[in-house]
């Protein structure tokens, strides 16, 4: 944390200037919980970028679906490139609790170009984590420093909620592994460089599944089209397609077999996350909910006068709070390796993007038909926060690992 801090003390004013923003700290901190000195500076640190560098571009980004890589490498020089990734490979070495602070603050600019950090920086962590000495020194000072995106390669068109029924194979022959199959719905796909794929080495069920870092020019990757979504435009997401994909050996990460437990230690961590991303569309849908009513006059008064609107405003602030509380509890116990942390991962994430995006619609609904507009930026922020519902896995399958984990007590 204290390397990522001198950083920003030195570059924050060049880089940065003073955070643009019409909303008080008393909105932005009344649904909040309490932070160290370390942490509060990340926050601000984070939340200064966004003001600055996000938000004036996020309605650009995401009407002419655009991936900022140029404002992506800017982050990183911040840290934002590698923020749980050690720090001899250029990552900033930070917890999952200060990591979640960050992404809430930077995802108040744009979530969707957030939520790619947040895929890139997991990948970043796989490799560190799990990868060999040289793989993290060939890989990661590029990708920490964001000269190379990385992406991450799980859902399957036939295997999504399902992923250890994934049909990717890799055949090991001689010096190289032969991989074949498709993979869906990839972030990053076609614009990152390096690509971390599970992928079927053995039998049926989770253990015959293994990890391996494939680079964007090898010999048999290809992309599928460019998809047309609803939200999360700022950055590409296709088909990741592998047709006698030939992977050096020394591109295993870790050993055959070790690629199901690599994934889903990568997803407890990526629902925090993306919990975190919801938190930063729901904390911008509030602070512009709050600026509208307080301007907006019905009846001769404002609406911030009417006692249904007051009432509503603070059911959104409970719900954030509540969502915020669960979000930086779980990733305390991530933070402690906690023994079940899987299922309050799994709570977090569900009541956390649940919650979210109906403080998002709540803002639209209080916007009326100016919400409906796309000149205003709640729109974005409610679908963009749509999707985490459904991704890292859907809050369905969140129930089910958290009803699990009740039942087995």
């Amino acid at each position: 944390m204290a390397s990522l801090l001198n950083l920003a003390a030195r570059r924050a004013p060049v880089r940065l200037g003073r955070a643009v923003s019409c909303v008080s700290s008393q909105i932005r901190n009344f649904a909040s919980t309490p932070l160290d000195h370390d942490q509060k500076e990340l926050q601000s640190l984070a939340r200064t970028f966004a003001d600055n560098e996000f938000a004036p571009k996020m309605q650009e980004w995401d009407e002419n679906q655009l991936f900022p890589a140029d404002v992506l490498r800017k982050g990183a020089e911040l840290g934002f490139g590698g923020l749980y990734t050690r720090e001899d490979v250029g990552g900033s070495g930070l917890g999952r609790l200060e990591t979640s602070i960050i992404f809430e603050a930077l995802s108040t600019g744009c979530v969707s170009t957030t939520a790619y950090i947040s895929i890139h920086n997991m990948c970043t962590w796989m490799i560190d984590t799990y990868g060999s000495e040289e793989q993290r020194q060939k890989y990661l000072p590029k990708l920490t420093s964001m000269e190379h995106f990385a992406s991450y390669c799980l859902t399957e068109p036939g295997a999504g909620s399902d992923a250890a029924g994934l049909s990717t194979t890799a055949v090991k022959k001689g010096s190289h592994y032969v991989l074949n199959g498709s993979k869906a719905f990839i972030s990053g796909g076609g614009s990152s460089d390096v690509y971390v794929i599970m992928a079927r080495t053995g039998g049926p069920g989770p253990k015959g599944i293994s990890c391996f870092i494939v680079e964007k020019d090898f010999k048999g990757l290809s992309f599928g089209k460019k998809e047309n979504k609803l939200g999360w435009n700022s950055q590409e997401t296709r088909a990741v397609i592998m047709e006698d994909c030939e992977v050096p050996v020394e591109n295993l990460v870790g050993s055959e077999g070790q690629g199901f437990s690599i994934a889903m230690k990568g997803l407890n961590g990526g629902r925090i996350n993306i919990g975190s991303c919801s938190l930063g569309a729901a904390q911008a849908s509030l602070e512009a909910a709050l600026e509208h009513v307080k301007v907006r006059k019905q009846f001769n008064q404002p609406l911030a006068n009417f006692q249904n609107t007051q009432f509503k405003l603070a059911d959104m602030a409970t719900s954030l709070l509540s969502s915020r509380l669960m979000v930086r509890q779980a990733a305390t116990m991530l933070d402690q390796d906690h023994p079940s942390v899987a299922s309050f991962c799994a709570m977090a994430k569900l009541h956390s993007t649940d919650e979210c995006f109906k403080i998002c619609d709540d803002s639209l609904q209080l916007h009326g038909g100016y919400g409906y507009l796309k000149d205003y930026k709640v729109n974005v922020y409610l679908r963009d926060s749509r999707v985490h519902r459904i991704l890292e896995g859907t809050n369905e399958v969140m129930r089910m690992v958290a009803s699990r984990a009740l039942l087995t007590e």
